[in-house]
């Protein structure tokens, strides 16, 4: 018989208390200046930021509602909320003020923590939380509200009660793209087991030598489970606050000599090209590692940063896998292969990371083949996977036995890596075959004018649809699209190539920044002109 050891984040928190203290945060605040703290003091203030917590009459599974940057305070929160039995729910402060209403009402939030910057969209939401508490670096705090330092001063040290590791930890939302946005609860269970398997060699290879910078928000899924990482492995912490600019990002990078950073692919393309205008100018000796999610990733991009001495790795997740589900890393047999062949390999999704089982189904209901060529929509099951969403809704998305479908749709070669292809409801059906509009878009930004393309599904009175290609330029160049439709025609059949080319200024972003296809959608489906 083995000790029934609880996997709650308190163990992480207390870890980070005893063995990992020494170890520097440095957060930018909104001003730009940084502050410089250590893991040990987070730990410690997190204490007595639950204990005054506690004393607002937040108990077992309150909702701890956040509108806060990636900032010391914010990670204060995911040590103290959990650990004490509540639950943080982080809040995009980038929603519009409906969405955000209905994520407070649905989820019962009792109090909000509000970074001042944010005041006005706290205003906003029309939702009564009992308390709402200001971070102020000013010192003021609006009329009704509290300041935060004000709960952690005067309070004692709150001795963390015993998880059940079941319970509930965190929770987030869903970008809403299709209804409602769902609420998917995180346990302390599946969190741990999420933040034990990153550090992984073939997943993130994560140790207390790091200097992790997540450019990934931490008001989006737990900003991938880094900052619980760094608190059990010990690695440094680097939070670029509100800040996400190309050159105040590469500034971050070098001055703190980041090891490892992390975050979507349009943030990144505007470093590129910051890299690219001023090679010379940051010192990014000590980075060893980007990595990239939440949209697929061209291999232009990835091109671009090795060019740089900077190795791209790519992952995939969702909201519902805690995030990650999937990491490519090249294969051992791989690493002598050409660049072509790694820069395609390493364009894939990835091989499922420890713990998790990965499958596709295709159309008539039958699991595809994983012989790279079959379409199916990825399912997906493991111990940080969501198995319902908060108040039961949606269940459509879970299979009669257990499975999450995920909308993506992927195809799996012989070793189980991955390729996205597209999200189910944004695949182009053109007189009944499929095409991709990933594909499309990732060979749209190979060409050297091209800084982003989407493709979208247009309706065709003859073929149903038709691909739609929405391209920005980079400054100062100029392509016709009969050009980008021959560069397309190297990789894809005449059928498959774009009908319309639309050169925009800039391709509109969710909340999270991924490329909004639906206003795309509205912009152009009702467009007349055909080029």
């Amino acid at each position: 018989m083995m000790d029934d050891f609880q996997l709650s984040l308190t163990t992480f928190v207390e870890r980070a208390e005893r063995l990992n203290c020494s170890q520097a945060v440095v957060s930018r605040r909104p001003d730009a200046s940084l502050r410089r703290t250590t893991l040990g003091e987070c730990a410690d203030r997190a204490r007595r930021l639950a204990s005054g917590l506690a004393g607002l009459g937040v108990g077992d599974g309150d909702r701890v509602a956040t509108l806060l940057w990636n900032q010391t305070e914010h990670l204060e929160l995911y040590f103290a909320v959990p650990s004490m039995g509540a639950v943080v729910h982080t809040l995009n402060p980038r929603l519009s003020a409906d969405e955000l209403s209905y994520i407070a009402a649905d989820a019962e939030d009792r109090v909000i923590v509000v970074d001042e910057s944010l005041v006005d969209v706290v205003e906003s939401i029309e939702w009564s939380f009992e308390h709402v508490i200001i971070v102020s670096d000013s010192g003021c705090a609006p009329a009704g509200t509290m300041r935060y330092e004000s709960l952690i001063a005067p309070s004692q040290r709150m001795s963390w009660p015993a998880i059940e590791e079941r319970r509930a930890a965190a929770m987030c939302y869903t970008s809403g793209t299709t209804g409602r946005p769902k609420g998917v609860v995180y346990s302390h269970r599946a969190l741990v087991l999420h933040s034990l398997v990153l550090p992984l060699p073939d997943t993130f290879g994560i140790s207390s030598r790091d200097v992790i910078m997540p450019v990934v928000p931490m008001f989006h899924v737990n900003a991938w489970g880094l900052p619980f990482v760094a608190a059990f492995t010990g690695a440094a912490l680097v939070l670029p606050g509100p800040r996400l600019d190309p050159v105040s990002l590469l500034d971050l990078l070098a001055g703190e000599r980041v090891t490892l950073t992390a975050g979507v692919p349009t943030v990144f393309m505007g470093v590129l090209d910051a890299l690219d205008a001023e090679p010379d100018r940051w010192d990014l000796g000590s980075l060893k590692r980007v990595n990239l999610g939440g949209a697929a990733i061209p291999t232009s991009l990835i091109e671009g940063f090795d060019r740089h001495g900077l190795t791209i790795v790519q992952g995939w997740g969702m909201t519902e896998t805690s995030p990650l589900g999937t990491v490519c890393r090249l294969s051992p047999d791989l690493e002598t292969a050409d660049a072509a062949a790694q820069h395609e390999y390493r364009a894939r999704a990835g091989t499922p990371i420890p713990l998790i089982e990965i499958r596709a189904r295709s159309e008539d209901g039958t699991l595809i083949p994983w012989d790279d060529q079959a379409l199916g929509e990825l399912e997906i099951r493991g111990p940080w996977v969501a198995a319902a969403y908060h108040h039961g809704t949606g269940s459509d998305k879970f299979t009669d036995d257990g499975w999450l479908r995920t909308g993506d749709v992927v195809r799996i070669n012989e070793r189980g890596c991955m390729r996205i292809c597209d999200r189910a409801k944004d695949l182009i059906k053109s007189g009944g075959e499929w095409i991709s509009s990933v594909d499309l878009e990732n060979r749209l930004m190979t060409h050297g004018a091209v800084a982003e393309a989407a493709v979208i599904a247009i309706p065709d009175e003859r073929w149903g649809e038709r691909p739609l290609a929405a391209v920005v330029l980079h400054d100062g160049m100029s392509v016709a699209p009969e050009e980008l439709r021959a560069h397309l025609g190297n990789q894809f059949a005449r059928w498959q190539l774009p009908d319309r080319i639309e050169f925009v200024d800039a391709i509109p972003r969710t909340a999270t920044g991924k490329f909004k296809k639906t206003a795309l959608r509205e912009q152009f489906v009702h467009a007349a002109c055909l080029i």
